[in-house]
């Protein structure tokens, strides 16, 4: 429970920081390269959540990686005693907020499917229905349709209606039923996230800024056409979380807007796309090696490898995963520190064959709590002329009393 909450507060605050800078950066890139731009950049905000989960290289263990265990984080009797229900139950809580809002966007857009009526297929490709819970929209995920609403003809004229179509068949040719699908899996993931309402927003305005770009690049003598066709059809309807709708009265007066002002940009396209790459690449490593933080702190120890036949290594044994050892509650109430040094032997497939106590400064305090952490340690296998071989590592185990952290 404390991995998930201390995941999900660790992707929270990258979620932040990513709203921020879009939002610091989005006048810069729409001078730069336009709608379509801004909306690439968006980019950013799933790969900042998704590389802090990624793996770091493994930690080599010849260069000396004691693990350091802090018994200030057993400080219990100073903590209320069901304090150690507090992850279960925010966990609990989470897990709820998510189900709702499942729920909430399951039956939103159950709503909305079931209040097209029956469909019918037309002969430019579309599909019209025979109520109007919001449309035109492309509507569906894995296999999505433009639906029009069923005054769709008497409302707007030939050219109008063919600008319309080419706007939603542009949404479905980008892709943007899956980036809608994205956004709703993030508002069930965050849906305690005080930011998400302004991302969900900003997000879906700019797909839409971006989807009228592209239109109007491909007809661009038809800016008062497309204004006009846009004022025609205001959207007064609950709308569906993963459709993509023709009609947006809320962001209506900045779609306009754009019309005014769009005209194909000078930055060349090439030069854009490595804007946008380059400041989502250059987030998303600061992310990724921001785990490094967290990971075992090391000091100058001596530390060995050994292969079974004594030969010399070409790769020695290393680790992608240490977590501290618990800290004796004894040991942690007496205030005793001590060191343990092992001896893990690790066989050709990175399992842990044996692991032996070669000294401790408190013998028999911390042997059990250093032996059983190395055992569900993950290692690699040392190399040799190319293959895995058995090896063994000398590796020591701190236990300190943290006095920061307990006064």
């Amino acid at each position: 429970m404390t991995e998930l909450l201390a995941s999900l507060l660790l992707a929270s605050v990258w979620l932040a920081i990513a709203a921020f800078l879009l939002a610091a950066l989005r006048p810069v890139l729409r001078r730069l390269g336009g709608a379509a731009l801004v909306y690439r950049s968006w980019w950013l905000l799933p790969l900042v959540l998704v590389a802090p989960l990624l793996p770091l290289p493994p930690l080599p263990l010849a260069d000396g990686a004691p693990v350091l265990a802090l018994g200030a984080a057993l400080r219990a009797p100073a903590l209320p005693e069901d304090a150690v229900l507090w992850p279960t139950l925010l966990a609990a809580l989470w897990a709820a907020g998510a189900i709702l809002a499942v729920v909430v966007q399951w039956r939103g857009q159950r709503r909305f499917e079931r209040g097209m009526g029956t469909l019918q297929p037309r002969r430019d490709g579309s599909w019209q229905a025979s109520a109007d819970p919001g449309l035109p929209a492309l509507v569906g995920l894995w296999s999505p349709r433009v639906v029009v609403g069923p005054d769709f003809d008497q409302r707007f004229s030939d050219a109008e209606r063919r600008l319309i179509l080419q706007h939603e068949f542009q949404h479905r040719r980008h892709g943007d039923q899956w980036a809608n699908a994205a956004l709703a899996v993030l508002r069930c993931l965050f849906w305690f996230h005080p930011l998400l309402p302004w991302v969900s927003r900003r997000f879906l305005c700019d797909q839409e800024l971006a989807c009228d770009a592209r239109t109007l690049d491909m007809h661009p003598a038809s800016r008062r056409l497309y204004a006009n066709a846009l004022l025609k059809a205001q959207l007064v309807h609950p709308v569906a979380p993963m459709a993509c709708h023709w009609r947006s009265q809320p962001m209506l007066k900045e779609r306009i807007a754009m019309m005014k002002e769009h005209k194909r940009k000078a930055l060349p396209w090439v030069t854009g796309q490595v804007v946008v790459v380059g400041l989502c690449m250059g987030l998303g490593a600061v992310a990724w090696a921001s785990q490094g933080s967290t990971r075992i702190s090391t000091q100058s120890v001596q530390s060995t490898q050994e292969d079974t036949s004594g030969a010399s290594l070409e790769r020695p044994v290393t680790i992608d995963n240490m977590p501290p050892p618990s800290y004796p509650r004894s040991a942690f109430e007496n205030g005793q520190t001590g060191k343990v040094v092992l001896q893990v032997d690790v066989d050709a497939q990175g399992k842990a064959t044996d692991v032996r106590v070669l000294s401790a400064t408190n013998p028999g305090v911390f042997d059990a709590a250093s032996v059983a952490a190395a055992r569900q340690w993950t290692y690699r296998p040392a190399m040799k002329d190319g293959k895995a071989v058995a090896s063994a590592v000398r590796i020591p185990v701190n236990f300190a009393m943290d006095e920061t952290l307990t006064e």
